[in-house]
């Protein structure tokens, strides 16, 4: 993941605000508890009475509790009051909330700063206990307030507040603080649930539109390397994942962190006496999340290279289809598939059964831990350790720790396979091609007569043994036709290739006008090249979009004329709509003559100085042929013509003609000087034609 980190810089500021929204998320999810336990402690518990230190006391109640007092306790206790008697000027303003101030004088608390009232609250529970006769020794500090909160409400009571009112006021208060925060973390979650599909998907649209770059920048060797299956699934399924795991990684991953460290803190901070249990619900859950992790892990890395696997014979058989039912291999087709499928099918079960077993272990070991904290929770709560709102909040933050790893072991499920399928989309991207533009490249300006010399050209393919070229040397002139024959394998398509620099020479130089094809830019190079490939392509659109493909703003004049010499214009008349009848994908309503000749056409609506024609015309009828290049001799007379094809009839008029045999030169020359001084030619000729068409 970290070698495409440079892919999620775009989207930083949005990530850092989701990240932000997180920590506010979590933080008001971990409030939520710690106010659950104050409604339950004080406002169920204690009455609405938040500490042992009232707001108001009757002055006979006073000097009471101040007998349990030491002196200076009684003097700190005493300067946090004021008398209000009789003589009071205050006396009417509080007789309303006091009602017993009308029958004797009460000491109205005059602190209110939190530290203060801390520091008195020990004092005053242990006095309210001891007044009311309960030893306050066995008693932790943390349960004085609740055991003094009960004589604390009935001085309110005493004094004629409604203690009733009391309690609802604070139950109220801190539900609607709950409310809030509720309300919050739900802003928050939806926020971030913006946010996050927002940047995956942005990320994949960015990942995806840099690998169909990069993949367009590859010369034919990185294509044969990684293969066209390997490069969709890496394109559309590999992203996908990685599109899930983004959404995923950023409202779990720094989540979940943030919820299981805070929750163990202020767990803790609940009752630290508990500890052991979180660590063993960590351990417990450690443990379980390391073992899924290593046994998934190799899976989902052969997952991977399945869906590859299945890919490719999925699009082998569909685009062979004609010759599976030819040779009635269907079943063998169908075995081949089964095989590869049921592998992945095996292999993606396997894993969901990890998936399966680990939720049931994961709920075990929750609700082991609910029963855990509940029995040793409730022992601290009849030891008045422990209150019983403590013991619920206690329990929730247990709670969302677990969920905490298991949002983490969800994560630690899915991050191997985005992994792996992140490390091969920065294969893919990280692929330098092996065929690059100089730096300072030449330009072949204007004046380009588009002359063709290989000057002892051998090449070799990538991790090939032996070279398929041989010191290759010919030139090709404007104005004329260069034909290449040979028996199959013999290099003829090779050569071509090398031309556009599809792929680079091993050895020696290939020269176009004078310039070396390696010292220009792969553009400039292609600019002045119609190409016709030996297995015709054509995209889904119209006649005409495929036509125009060469060039978008070429006059209708030109489309006419092309579609003219590359007699394809009957055909295309015969269709109700003509050039603007649909074409399907790869061309598969029309004919393999007819994808050649449309392809032709193509190269021709460029008028380039030079046409590279690999055996396109071997769908050709003997009549459409002779016409095709007698109309392509008219028309782009002064261009420079390179054919490779295996029928005799189609090269007998060529100025020069090349036969190849096994990567290397045997024969050059025109018809009638290769019929007489090359014996591989005559042989071709002969097996074609007889005698008398050949002469």
């Amino acid at each position: 993941m970290r070698r495409l980190a440079r892919y999620v810089k775009p989207y930083l500021p949005s990530l850092l605000f989701a990240i932000a929204l997180l920590f506010v998320q979590a933080n008001a999810d971990l409030a939520l508890p710690d106010y659950m336990s104050r409604i339950v402690n004080t406002g169920i518990q204690q009455g609405g009475v938040e500490d042992a230190v009232p707001e108001a006391v009757r002055e006979g109640r006073l000097d009471e509790l101040l007998l349990f007092m030491t002196a200076s306790e009684a003097d700190q206790v005493l300067a946090a009051y004021t008398l209000i008697d009789e003589s009071s000027s205050e006396r009417d303003s509080h007789i309303d909330r006091y009602p017993a101030l009308e029958n004797e004088s009460i000491f109205v608390r005059t602190v209110d700063d939190t530290d203060e009232i801390d520091a008195l609250n020990p004092i005053m529970a242990k006095a309210f206990l001891a007044a009311v006769g309960i030893p306050s020794v066995s008693i932790s500090p943390e349960m004085l307030t609740q055991s003094a909160a009960g004589a604390v409400k009935a001085e309110y009571e005493a004094l004629g507040m409604d203690s009733a009112r009391i309690q609802s006021r604070y139950i109220l208060s801190t539900g609607g603080v709950m409310l809030l925060l509720t309300l919050l973390a739900a802003v928050a979650t939806i926020i971030v649930g913006f946010l996050s599909a927002r940047i995956a998907a942005g990320l994949s649209r960015d990942l995806r539109l840099a690998v169909f770059e990069r993949v367009e920048s590859f010369s034919s060797s990185e294509i044969d390397r990684f293969s066209t299956a390997s490069l969709i699934t890496r394109s559309t399924n590999d992203i996908m994942q990685i599109q899930l795991v983004t959404v995923m990684l950023i409202r779990m991953v720094f989540y979940a962190p943030i919820i299981g460290v805070g929750g163990v803190i202020r767990a803790i901070g609940k009752s630290s006496s508990m500890w052991w249990v979180i660590a063993v619900a960590v351990g417990a859950l450690s443990i379980l999340v390391l073992v899924v992790y290593k046994v998934a892990v190799p899976r989902f890395k052969l997952m991977q290279k399945l869906m590859d696997k299945l890919n490719l014979v999925s699009r082998e058989s569909l685009s062979g289809m004609m010759v599976i039912r030819a040779f009635s291999m269907q079943h063998h087709e169908e075995r081949r598939f089964d095989k590869v499928n049921t592998d992945l099918t095996d292999t993606t079960l396997f894993v969901n059964r990890v998936m399966v077993v680990m939720m049931p272990v994961m709920m075990l070991i929750m609700n082991g831990l609910s029963l855990l904290v509940i029995w040793v929770g409730a022992q601290q709560v009849a030891a008045s350790a422990m209150q019983v709102g403590d013991m619920m909040a206690f329990l929730q933050y247990t709670m969302q720790i677990v969920f905490a790893f298991l949002m983490l072991s969800m994560m630690f499920i899915m991050l191997p396979r985005a992994a792996v399928s992140a490390e091969r989309v920065a294969e893919v991207l990280e692929t330098q091609p092996t065929i690059k533009d100089p730096g300072t490249p030449l330009n072949y300006g204007t004046e380009f007569d588009g002359s063709i010399e290989f000057r002892n050209v051998s090449f070799r393919y990538p991790s090939a043994e032996e070279d398929v070229l041989h010191d290759i040397s010919f030139t090709a002139k404007p104005g004329q036709t260069t034909a290449f024959i040979g028996a199959t394998g013999a290099g003829k398509s090779t050569i071509v290739n090398l031309i556009p620099r599809f792929y680079d020479v091993t050895e020696g130089a290939i020269l176009i006008d004078g310039k070396d094809v390696r010292a220009v830019s792969q553009h400039d190079l292609r600019e002045r090249i119609g190409y016709v490939p030996q297995k015709p392509t054509l995209f889904s659109g119209t006649i005409e979009s495929n036509l125009r493909y060469a060039d978008e703003d070429a006059p209708d004049e030109k489309v006419a004329a092309s579609v003219r010499i590359a007699q394809a214009r009957e055909f295309i008349n015969e269709r109700p709509d003509g050039l603007q009848a649909e074409m399907a994908q790869a061309g598969a309503n029309v004919s393999g003559g007819q994808k050649q000749r449309l392809s032709i056409a193509r190269a021709l609506v460029k008028r380039p100085p030079i046409y590279l024609f690999d055996d396109t015309f071997s769908a050709l009828d003997f009549k459409t042929d002779a016409a095709l290049r007698r109309a392509l001799s008219d028309e782009a007379g002064t261009s420079t013509r390179l054919i490779v094809t295996q029928r005799i009839a189609t090269i007998k008029t060529a100025d020069q003609i090349i036969v190849l045999d096994d990567g290397r030169i045997v024969g050059k020359g025109t018809h009638r000087e290769l019929m007489t001084g090359c014996e591989t030619y005559r042989e071709i000729a002969l097996s074609q034609l007889t005698e008398e068409e050949l002469a």
